[in-house]
């Protein structure tokens, strides 16, 4: 038994249950008025699951919408798999919950962020990948996923 109680750790269990709650009401009745997600997943995280291709395009991370086309919305305890379109191509992902570093809805001005405890090499990489140019792909039409910077958002 530890003599601390680990708040960080029960905090990131908490808001990752509170997105399975979401996901699995979305995935159960649909996404309701003008609610829409933003999810921002760590694509090097060893059961993340997206096509080669779009791995190699994003390394690191990739910031996928929910909003106006997806398919196969599957929610488990763990992780979620969804269908979504980039540019005339459905391709399916499957993110673990504790690969998602942030999910904003913008309808309702709520967004999570997921910190991470790393070492001050770690938190100087990251703070040169925070700052490095993450175009999004062409601004994606009605009924496509787009893949976008978070940036955009914050003040």
């Amino acid at each position: 038994m530890t003599d601390r109680i680990d708040y960080g750790n029960l905090m990131h269990s908490a808001m990752r249950e509170l997105i399975r709650k979401v996901l699995t009401g979305v995935a159960e009745r649909g996404l309701p008025g003008d609610h829409h997600f933003f999810i921002t997943f760590d694509t090097t995280h060893p059961e993340a699951g997206l096509a080669d291709w779009l791995r190699d395009r994003y390394p690191q991370e990739m910031t996928v919408v929910i909003q106006h086309w997806f398919d196969n919305l599957d929610v488990g305890a763990d992780a979620f798999s969804v269908t979504l379109n980039f540019g005339d191509r459905a391709e399916p992902l499957f993110i673990p919950f504790d690969a998602i570093r942030t999910f904003v809805d913008p309808s309702v001005e709520f967004g999570l962020r997921f910190e991470t405890q790393e070492t001050d090499e770690d938190e100087e990489e990251d703070d040169i990948d925070a700052t490095s140019d993450r175009s999004p792909p062409p601004a994606a039409g009605h009924g496509e996923a787009e893949v976008v910077s978070l940036d955009k958002f914050r003040k």
